[in-house]
């Protein structure tokens, strides 16, 4: 069995029919990142309520939910021309981006766990400040995250880059602030190094990730996991910026009165500057 398998079993033991759905994840991930319950309870030769029970068993809340693990896995475990060519069989890139984000946004809402984004946007309230980390592309959602929460009062600061200026940022951190990562397909070692000096500075740590063997997950305080893929060489935001924006709302909800008086204080600095 790979070692997550053995490490998310933690000792226990599956039973005969349990261990031939996790013989079909381990001889074939490929397959079984795509496979309905039923497609893998028909290679495994089980019922579908035995793929179910293998999955909890697991740790995860049904098939939906470890089938974006595999996946997110999967990929990851992949050049970006190597995930070109898993899609090579696109014949309308721009009506198959928009088909795989919808089918992406239904598999968040049948495994997200909403109580996961209430306990992170009521850290980020909590917060003295929140530090929010991402590379690359994989920075927008905290841009979003960052200028949101900003124009409702909190101190929400977005780093992209590394080096002296993000290590400068993290020694300012300390007990009651926040670290937020974004980490989709792959992490950058500064971006790990950087969440893991804020460890050790007792600051918490939230990580929105696609896979849950994240090296970012151990010790964090919150893990929100949704799925990833698109149709090219990169991963998909949408799903990542739907949660940045259920946070945003949650944020609003529990900052109430205060956050409006804030969006209402920005918006006539705004005007006061002629910005718009």
């Amino acid at each position: 069995m790979p070692d997550w398998i053995e490490e998310a079993l933690a000792g226990g033991r599956l039973g005969r029919a349990a261990e031939r759905v996790v013989r079909v994840l381990r001889d074939d991930p490929r397959f079984a990142s795509y496979a309905s319950t039923a497609e893998l309870a028909a290679r495994a030769g089980v019922n579908v309520a035995t793929v179910v029970r293998a999955a909890q068993q697991l740790g995860f809340s049904g098939w939906p939910a470890l089938r974006v693990e595999l996946r997110s896995r999967y990929l990851a475990s992949l050049s970006a021309d190597e995930v070109m060519a898993e899609h090579a069989g696109t014949a309308d890139p721009v009506r198959d981006a928009v088909r795989s984000d919808r089918e992406a946004l239904r598999t968040l809402d049948r495994t997200l766990e909403p109580e996961r984004v209430r306990a992170l946007a009521q850290a980020l309230h909590g917060a003295r400040r929140t530090l929010v980390l991402g590379s690359g592309t994989f920075a927008a959602p905290g841009l979003q995250l960052a200028h949101a929460a900003g124009i409702m009062g909190y101190d929400v600061e977005l780093r992209d880059t590394g080096g002296t200026a993000l290590l400068a940022a993290v020694s300012r951190l300390g007990e009651g602030d926040l670290v937020v990562v974004c980490d989709l397909w792959r992490v950058p070692r500064v971006i790990r190094s950087a969440a893991r000096m804020a460890a050790e500075r007792s600051v918490a740590t939230a990580v929105i990730t696609d896979r849950r063997d994240s090296p970012l997950v151990e010790g964090a305080a919150h893990v929100i996991v949704v799925p990833s893929e698109g149709v090219g060489m990169f991963p998909s935001l949408t799903p990542v910026m739907a949660v940045v924006h259920a946070l945003l709302a949650e944020l609003g909800r529990i900052g109430g009165e205060e956050a409006l008086q804030a969006v209402r204080r920005t918006e006539a600095l705004w005007e006061q500057a002629g910005l718009f």
